[in-house]
C-alpha cells in the first residue's frame, strides 16, 4: 500500500510539473495511430470521421456504414466497433461519441454494448457576437476568431480546432457576427470572408449564418427605405440572397435583431415583426434558408420590461412563415443569474420557437467566475418542454485567447450547451463528469484520495450557479449590476438622463417597506402571462417559490420565510452563504494541485481567488445599501461586511479590466 501511495504521489508530482494551456479544450486524447477504419464511401465529412478514428481510437479496427433505413437525422448507432448512420455527418458524430466513450471509460457503455443516439433538435447553433473590427461584444476571451486580420496566418489551425470541438458535441451551425449587426456584414468583401470560413467548417457538418442589419437596403444598397413591403427593397434582398448562395451554397440563413435597443426594424416603417420576418423568409425559402427572428424587445416607456415580448409577439402568433423561427431568450428580462422562464414559450402555440441561452457570462462574473451553466439550462427545461422548441442557440464565449474562453472552466459551458442541444435529457452531473474526465484526466477509480477530490470538484461545478445567485442576487433580486458593463454590484446606479429600465432601482424598488418588483395581478400583472397554475402560484406571496420571491413581489422586510427568518435576515444569510461557497471552491481547487498540470492549476487558482473576493464585494455592497432602506441590523450569527458602503460606492473597475477581465484585477 505504501508503495502504491508513493507511486501515485510521484506520478502526481510529475503531472503537476508539466503544463497545459487549455488550447485543445476537451479534445486532449493522444494520437495512437493504430486503428484501421473500414468504410466503402468517401466524402470530406466521412474522411474527417475516418481520420479522427485512425488517429485517436485505441482499438484495432472500426467499421463505418451508411444505412438509409436509419431515421432521417444526424443520429448514429454504435454496435461494438461498427458505427452506422443515415448521413455522412452522423458517422462523424458517431466517431466522436466512440472517442468520448473511450476517454470517459467507466461513464460510457462498454464497447460490446449498442448505443443509438439521435438529436432532439436539427438546429444546434452558436451565436457569435463578433464585430467586423475584431472585437466581441460581451466577450471575455480576447478578440474574434473570425474577423481578426492578425489571425489570418494561423486561421486554418484555429478553425480546425474550433470545428472539431463543435462537431464533437454536435453543434451544426454558427452565426458569424453580432446580433447588433453592422450593415457591412452584407458587403461583397465581408461575404467573401464568410465564404472562406464556411469552406473550412463545412466538412465538420457546420453551416454558417449571418446576423443582418434590417436597414441594409439603405446603408449598403443605397435605397431610401427598408420597408419590407416595398418592391425595391424586396428586389434588393432577393439579389443579395442570390449573391450569398452563389458564394456559400449551404448558407443557413439570417439572424435578426429588429426594433430592439435602437436597432432598425420593420416597425420603423409602420410594419410588424411578421411583415419583416416573412419578407426575409420568402426570399430565403427557394434556397432552403431560415430566418431566426429575435423576440428580445422592450420599450423605454413600458412599466414592466418583462411584459414586452408577449405584448408584441402574441398578437402575431400564427402569422409567421414556416421558415421563420422566433428566437427567445430563456428568461423575460436578460440572461440574469436566475429568472423565471419567458412566458412567451408557453403563450405562443402556432409559431416555431427556439431558445437562446447565453454561454458567455455577461451577468455571471465574466471570465473570472467559475459558474457551470448546465443547472440553469436544466431549470429552464423543467418548465419548458424540449419538444415544444424547434432549435437551440447559445451566445458563444469564444475568443482568440489561448484557452478560447478566458477561464478554463468556462470551456465546460460551451461543452454543456452542445451536449444539451443534442439531448436536453442529459443531467448536469453527467455533462460535468464527462467534461472533467476529458479535460483534466481525473480518472480516479484506483485512487481513493483523488476519488474524493474528484467528487468535491464535481460538486463545485454543480453548486457554482446557485452560489453565484447567492452572492449576487438571491431570492429573486435581479439586474442590480454596475451600469454598462454588468460585472460588479451597483444597486444604487441611477445617473440622471439614463433610461429607468437600464438602472437597478427600476428592478429592486427598495424602500422602507421592502424589496422587489410587484408583478402580481395588483402590480404589472406579469404573472398573468403564465399558465393559470403558475399564475396562481407566483401571484401569492405565500406560495411563490422563494428563489423568485423578489422577482414577482415587493417583499416586506419582516415577511416570514420558510426558514423561520424574516426576509431581511434570510437575504443577509443568502449573501453570506454565497461568500462561503466561493471560498470553499478555492479550498477544493487548492487540494487538486498534485493532480492537475501546473499552468492550468495556477490560472484557475488565480480566478477562484478573484471570485472569492468578488463574492465579498457583492455581499458587502448589496447588504449595506439595502440596509439603508430596511434599517435592520445584520444578523449576529453570520459574518458581517468587511467594507463600508461609501467605499463600495466609490469603487470603479479599471476600464482595461472589463475590456479583458480574463487578465484579472485587484480591488
Amino acid at each position: 500500500m505504501k508503495k502504491l501511495i508513493l507511486s501515485l504521489f510521484i506520478a502526481g508530482l510529475a503531472l503537476a510539473a508539466s503544463a497545459e494551456d487549455g488550447h485543445l479544450l476537451w479534445l486532449r486524447c493522444q494520437p495512437v495511430n493504430k486503428a484501421k477504419v473500414i468504410v466503402k464511401k468517401t466524402s470530406p465529412t466521412i474522411n474527417m470521421a475516418k481520420e479522427e478514428l485512425e488517429t485517436y481510437y485505441n482499438g484495432e479496427s472500426v467499421t463505418l456504414k451508411l444505412d438509409a433505413k436509419m431515421p432521417d437525422d444526424d443520429g448514429y448507432r454504435i454496435d461494438g466497433t461498427t458505427i452506422t448512420a443515415r448521413r455522412d455527418v452522423g458517422l462523424l458524430y458517431g466517431a466522436y461519441a466512440l472517442l468520448r466513450m473511450q476517454e470517459t471509460s467507466a461513464l460510457s457503455p462498454q464497447p460490446s454494448a449498442i448505443a443509438e443516439s439521435h438529436p432532439t433538435y436539427s438546429l444546434r447553433l452558436l451565436n457569435h457576437w463578433d464585430n467586423p473590427n475584431g472585437t466581441v461584444e460581451r466577450g471575455f476571451a480576447g478578440r474574434s476568431i473570425f474577423w481578426n486580420e492578425e489571425l489570418r496566418m494561423k486561421n486554418e489551425e484555429l478553425m480546425k480546432i474550433y470545428a472539431r470541438a463543435n462537431a464533437s458535441i454536435g453543434i451544426n451551425g454558427t452565426v458569424l457576427n453580432n446580433v447588433n449587426a453592422k450593415p457591412e456584414a452584407l458587403t461583397t468583401e465581408s461575404l467573401q470572408k464568410a465564404k472562406e470560413i464556411a469552406d473550412q467548417l463545412r466538412p465538420y457538418g457546420i453551416r454558417v449564418y449571418l446576423s443582418i442589419n434590417f436597414a441594409s437596403p439603405i446603408k449598403v444598397g443605397g435605397l431610401t427605405t427598408a420597408d419590407p413591403l416595398n418592391s425595391d427593397v424586396i428586389r434588393w434582398w432577393k439579389d443579395k440572397v442570390k449573391e450569398i448562395y452563389k458564394m456559400i451554397p449551404d448558407f443557413g440563413g439570417f439572424l435578426v435583431k429588429a426594433n430592439s435597443e435602437g436597432e432598425p426594424g420593420p416597425q420603423d416603417f409602420g410594419r410588424t415583426h411578421a411583415d419583416g420576418a416573412n419578407m426575409l423568409g420568402k426570399v430565403l425559402k427557394p434556397h432552403k434558408g431560415i430566418v431566426m427572428w429575435r423576440a428580445f424587445v422592450y420599450a423605454p416607456q413600458s412599466p414592466d420590461r418583462a411584459n414586452q415580448a408577449c405584448l408584441e409577439f402574441m398578437p402575431l402568433d400564427g402569422q409567421f412563415a414556416d421558415n421563420v423561427i422566433i428566437q427567445i431568450k430563456n428568461g423575460p428580462v436578460d440572461f440574469q443569474p436566475r429568472e423565471p422562464y419567458s412566458p412567451l414559450f408557453t403563450s405562443m402555440q402556432k409559431t416555431p420557437m427556439m431558445v437562446e441561452f447565453q454561454i458567455t457570462q455577461e451577468y455571471l462574473g465574466a471570465a473570472n467566475h467559475l459558474v457551470f451553466l448546465a443547472p440553469m439550462w436544466k431549470e429552464f427545461f423543467s418548465f419548458v418542454k424540449p419538444a415544444s422548441l424547434k432549435a437551440m442557440a447559445g451566445v458563444a464565449n469564444i475568443g482568440d485567447d489561448t484557452n478560447w474562453c478566458g477561464h478554463h472552466f468556462a470551456q465546460s459551458n460551451w461543452y454543456a450547451f452542445g451536449r444539451l442541444a443534442w439531448n436536453p435529457d442529459l443531467t448536469s452531473e453527467q455533462i460535468a463528469e464527462e467534461w472533467l474526465r476529458q479535460t483534466f484526466d481525473l480518472k480516479a477509480e484506483a485512487n481513493s484520495s483523488l476519488f474524493t477530490l474528484h467528487s468535491s470538484l464535481l460538486n463545485v461545478m454543480l453548486d457554482s450557479r446557485e452560489a453565484c445567485v447567492n452572492y449576487m442576487m438571491p431570492l429573486g433580486i435581479h439586474h442590480i449590476f454596475a451600469g454598462t458593463h454588468h460585472y460588479g454590484p451597483e444597486p444604487w446606479y441611477a445617473p440622471r438622463g439614463v433610461r429607468a429600465d437600464w438602472t437597478p432601482p427600476y428592478y429592486h424598488k427598495a424602500d422602507s417597506i421592502g424589496l422587489g418588483f410587484d408583478r402580481t395581478l395588483n402590480g404589472s400583472a406579469n404573472v398573468k402571462q403564465y399558465p393559470e397554475e403558475l399564475c396562481r402560484l407566483y401571484n401569492d406571496i405565500n406560495t411563490c417559490p422563494e428563489n423568485l420571491l423578489a422577482w414577482f413581489h415587493h417583499v416586506p422586510w419582516d415577511h416570514k420565510m420558510k426558514s423561520g427568518r424574516t426576509f431581511w435576515d434570510e437575504l443577509c444569510h443568502k449573501y453570506d452563504d454565497g461568500v462561503h461557497q466561493a471560498r470553499h471552491f478555492l479550498t477544493v481547487w487548492d487540494a487538486m494541485q498534485p493532480y492537475v498540470d501546473s499552468q492550468r492549476f495556477e490560472e484557475v487558482q488565480r480566478k477562484l481567488r478573484i471570485q472569492a473576493r468578488d463574492a465579498e464585494w457583492w455581499r458587502d455592497a448589496c447588504l449595506l445599501y439595502f440596509q439603508t432602506f430596511s434599517h435592520r441590523p445584520i444578523p449576529q450569527d453570520m459574518e458581517h461586511p468587511v467594507h463600508n458602503l461609501d467605499e463600495m460606492m466609490k469603487f470603479n473597475i479599471p476600464i482595461g479590466m472589463y475590456e479583458n477581465p480574463a487578465q484579472g484585477y485587484t480591488k
